[in-house]
């Protein structure tokens, strides 16, 4: 698949969401930029998420930029460097497009890193445009044309070239495990069994990371219930995550500019 062939539609990077008639109006807005020196990927690998995708990938004389498309009804803007629906907030979504921004420049040539852009569109919004203040570009189909082509040109028809050339080996290949992909031990089979351990009443409790027997307290066995510590050490992940996607927009992306 070329850099400017249609991919496999769908996935979990929001082809899936656009409503029937969204997509093909992004599609014409896009095809405006080939004549300008700007190659597509569409409905692409997401790197290191073997069950995602990504929506449009745009390598040109302004650099890379990921397209992640919504089909967001009601009221759209992004207000103080937030994005809004409504009178609801959509952090999420930004956080997203950080995500595919990040895993992308993950592998682009090192002295490309720094020309990845994201950007989401919302399809249904036609005259958008705004930035976040983590440089997330938000335009409708129109302004993503207008967004795009203004950005600085940094790229000549060699390095465009190249840079699709490689990128196409890692965005139409074989998709390669994510970091959550772990092999199986030879021998290892099925789920290990929790150690346990007999309580003061003769029955007998699983036996968790956290032990409230070892800080003198008696250890209660609560059926169907998970340990908090397992939920502490999922928040505490998801914090890492957020943090390490603040320091690659405040750091890594380049600012938009417009």
């Amino acid at each position: 698949m070329g850099a400017t062939g249609a991919g496999a539609a769908g996935g979990t990077g929001g082809a899936a969401a656009r409503g029937p008639g969204a997509a093909g109006t992004l599609d014409e807005a896009l095809a405006e930029l080939v004549p300008r020196g700007w190659q597509q990927f569409h409905g692409t690998n997401w790197p290191g998420r073997p069950q995602a995708s990504l929506d449009h990938v745009l390598v040109g004389p302004g650099g890379i930029v990921v397209v992640d498309t919504k089909d967001w009804a009601g009221e759209v803007r992004v207000v103080a460097g937030a994005l809004w629906q409504d009178r609801y907030a959509r952090p999420q979504a930004v956080e997203g497009a950080l995500a595919q921004c990040a895993a992308l420049t993950s592998v682009v040539a090192p002295q490309y890193r720094r020309l990845v852009r994201p950007l989401i569109c919302m399809t249904a919004q036609h005259d958008l445009f705004g930035i976040t203040a983590t440089d997330v570009a938000v335009a409708g189909p129109a302004q993503v044309v207008r967004a795009v082509g203004l950005l600085p040109r940094v790229l000549d028809q060699d390095a465009v070239a190249g840079i699709c050339k490689s990128l196409g080996r890692v965005l139409n290949g074989d998709q390669q495990p994510g970091i959550t992909g772990f092999p199986r031990l030879p021998g290892a089979s099925g789920r290990s069994k929790a150690p346990r351990t007999p309580d003061t009443g003769g029955g007998y409790i699983p036996q968790t990371e956290w032990d409230p027997s070892r800080l003198g307290r008696p250890a209660v066995a609560h059926p169907g219930r998970i340990a908090g510590p397992r939920f502490g050490a999922a928040a505490a992940a998801k914090a890492a995550l957020l943090a390490a996607l603040v320091v690659f927009a405040v750091f890594f992306l380049p600012p938009w500019g417009l």
